[in-house]
């Protein structure tokens, strides 16, 4: 079954068609390359699978449903409960530790302080980042930061994490690092842009994007 199919996908800006008819089908648990050149449309191609820009044109089907002709509040909470985000920056709250960085997606999906700190702690040991649970976002180094960053995009148990260059500004050894926890988790497809080649030999398999087309 895949876990989302995009159907002709176009958006535009302004006179610029961004992406064009973007067709697409990953299944559970699969690993997905993108790669391309800078401005092809990569990133936008990401927000709107991960329901953050809506397509003007096409389809974006998660797990047999229509992500943007839900209504608001449902699709609020299929991208919550369904997807996970990584990016090129943690994006962690300064002011939190990492546990409690990664406990914050299971609040928000209704888990209790204590059963979301737990599932947290779980994640981080996993990722040899236990002894770093404590520490505040602003203390970690960057490739622990963007591993507690990987961990809070698995703490719901998502279907797909989307993952835009989440290795860019790691060297290669966090960088592996990185891709170990984020190819690690049973179950869970992955959708990475990538220009690093070593990430995208990694994936099971590549698509190349290029002039806002796809191509695998």
């Amino acid at each position: 079954m895949s876990v989302v199919e995009l159907e002709a996908v176009s958006r535009r800006f302004g006179p610029r068609e961004v992406v064009a008819g973007a067709a697409l089908a990953i299944a559970e648990g699969e690993s997905v390359a993108l790669v391309g050149p800078s401005g092809c449309g990569k990133t936008t191609l990401l927000q709107m699978i991960g329901l953050l820009d809506r397509p003007d044109a096409g389809r974006v089907v998660l797990r047999g449903r229509d992500g943007w002709s839900a209504p608001p509040a449902l699709r609020a909470e299929m991208r919550l409960r369904w997807l996970g985000f990584v990016f090129q920056q943690s994006n962690l709250i300064e002011h939190m530790t990492a546990r409690e960085n990664v406990a914050l997606p299971a609040w928000r999906a209704g888990a209790s302080r204590k059963a979301g700190l737990a599932e947290a702690e779980r994640w981080l040991e996993r990722f040899g980042l236990a002894a770093r649970a404590g520490a505040r976002a602003h203390e970690l180094s960057i490739g622990e930061a963007q591993r507690v960053a990987v961990a809070r995009a698995l703490v719901n148990k998502p279907a797909l994490v989307l993952a835009d260059e989440p290795t860019g500004a790691l060297d290669a050894g966090s960088a592996a690092a990185v891709m170990d926890a984020l190819l690690g988790a049973e179950g869970v497809a992955v959708l990475v842009v990538t220009h690093d080649p070593d990430v995208a030999a990694r994936a099971s398999r590549t698509v190349r994007m290029r002039d806002g087309k796809l191509a695998s």
